[in-house]
């Protein structure tokens, strides 16, 4: 009977000390994958900040270097429909 009782007492507060367990468990995993995440996003950052990536993203929006002569040439898919053996 005092064992019954005993059990009774302490099964509540080991169950929610194993539940808090686990939960700590998943929440350390989870801030684990967030620090590998910004890690590689602040990696990201400073290789898209240096000069030559920055020329680069330049480029692709149409940007020239003062001194360089931009040219405009249309009609690209159309002539490629034209000349299919070309490529």
């Amino acid at each position: 009977m005092l064992l019954v009782v005993v059990t009774y007492f302490y099964y509540r507060p080991l169950a929610s000390w194993v539940h808090t367990r686990s939960a700590l468990s998943a929440q350390e995993a989870q801030v684990d994958a967030l620090q590998r995440q910004k890690a590689q996003l602040d990696q990201a950052v400073t290789r898209a900040s240096t000069l030559p990536a920055i020329a680069r993203r330049a480029r692709r929006i149409g940007l020239v270097e003062r001194g360089e002569q931009l040219f405009i040439i249309k009609g690209i898919p159309a002539w490629r429909r034209a000349h299919p053996s070309d490529r």
